[in-house]
């Protein structure tokens, strides 16, 4: 099963490289903003509940898909682009085992431990 939601995550991941493709910028775009969700992590210096809160505001597919269904309803670019990277980096980590994270550790994930804990 790890391995058929891997490849599922894979192939998201290339619909957002897709999706971006779409957009008509530069390719070069996309690999500079491809980390930048991971600005989330930066609430973990505060607690673990509001790190994990940061976190998944950032790593969720649910919103990624609000902010580029959103940005084609106004017709924004940046919107979508926001929508696009987002929806991208959060299947990109999940193809690695990071999930969303719970309030108890940055460890524990909606798939699972992660780290040396595991």
């Amino acid at each position: 099963m790890k391995t058929a939601i891997k490849l599922e995550e894979f192939v998201m991941f290339g619909l957002s490289i897709w999706l971006f493709k779409s957009l008509g910028m530069e390719w070069w775009w996309y690999v500079l903003f491809i980390l930048v969700p991971d600005i989330g992590m930066l609430g973990y210096l505060v607690n673990t509940k509001v790190g994990a809160f940061t976190y998944n505001l950032f790593h969720h597919k649910g919103i990624a898909l609000l902010i580029l269904m959103i940005g084609w309803t106004v017709q924004s670019q940046y919107l979508q682009f926001a929508g696009i990277i987002l929806f991208g980096h959060a299947s990109l980590d999940r193809i690695f085992g990071y999930g969303l994270k719970y309030p108890s550790s940055f460890q524990d994930t909606h798939l699972g431990k992660i780290g040396k804990a595991r």
